[in-house]
């Protein structure tokens, strides 16, 4: 199998988001950048040439192998500010309902604009997706070793 194109390449972050020609979403990639290293608590890390990512995460695919992936993350495409969640949008209807406009594919979160959405339910959409699927991991990782969930989320 082909190793996947989207990694972490050591790329600038910084010089990514000097080259988004557009300025309105120049100005909105940074704020999302600022916001999810609030959240996180992660450094912002290139994956692949478009998407910026926060942390890592190794999770199963239904085809096999495992694969690493941000826990979230952000690109700013010309059509769309684009939020990346790892564990999809199902858990967080509340938050979605009350974010503003927007549209979703099965991981993707699609934003016009960022002036249009609420920025504290993105903040808290952002922040719960990113903590549980951190939590998710340590669980997965503590049935496998033995450990409760507790003691691998403490670790």
């Amino acid at each position: 199998m082909a190793e996947p194109k989207t990694r972490p390449t050591g790329a600038s972050v910084e010089d990514f988001l000097d080259r988004v020609g557009d300025p309105r979403r120049q100005a909105e990639a940074r704020e999302v950048c600022a916001l999810m290293t609030a959240v996180t608590g992660q450094e912002p890390e290139m994956w692949g040439e478009s998407i910026v990512g926060f942390g890592r995460h190794t999770y199963a695919t239904s085809r096999g192998p495992s694969l690493e992936w941000p826990p979230v993350g952000f690109s700013p495409r010309k059509a769309n500010l684009t939020i990346y969640l790892l564990n999809g949008f199902e858990p967080y209807p509340d938050l979605l309902q009350a974010l503003g406009p927007h549209s979703i594919g099965r991981a993707c979160l699609y934003l016009r604009r960022l002036d249009a959405v609420d920025r504290s339910v993105l903040r808290e959409l952002v922040g719960r997706s990113y903590r549980d699927t951190i939590s998710s991991a340590a669980a997965a990782a503590a049935r496998s070793d033995g450990t409760t969930a507790d003691a691998a989320a403490d670790s």
